[in-house]
């Protein structure tokens, strides 16, 4: 089997990858927001973005995949808050345009990806007796 293709850790995943790079960006992107947005938007735009990759990380560490799935999906839930919480940065001027679109197509990116690999094991996955 090809090394480069054998999944370790939750660090070899890609999205995992992709989606703390993006907390990195999103942490320099709310530093500019307004200090009175400290314990408003910053905060929650920050702790969504956080979510992300700690989500996929933590559902790696899982023993099922039907756990894995769950927090698969909160990742993706916290995604959302993400996706929304830029637009309202964007609506009150926090946001120039050329910025939302660039994190708009980076987390539909991630969209795309999470749902696939949900779609994946869900494939892969038996249902169980306490479901």
């Amino acid at each position: 089997m090809n090394d480069k293709l054998l999944i370790r850790s939750y660090r070899d995943l890609l999205i995992w990858q992709k989606s703390m790079a993006m907390v990195t960006e999103i942490y320099r992107l709310s530093r500019s927001f307004p200090k009175e947005e400290i314990y408003g938007l910053t905060a929650q735009i920050r702790r969504a973005a956080v979510s992300i990759p700690s989500n996929i990380a933590e559902g790696f560490g899982r023993y099922s995949k039907t756990d894995y799935v769950r927090f698969l999906q909160i990742a993706a839930g916290s995604l959302f808050e993400l996706q929304t919480q830029l637009e309202i940065s964007r609506n009150l001027g926090f946001v120039e345009e050329r910025l939302f679109n660039k994190f708009l197509a980076q987390t539909r990116e991630l969209e795309r990806m999470l749902g696939s690999l949900i779609v994946k094991l869900k494939r892969f996955t038996k249902p169980s007796a306490d479901v």
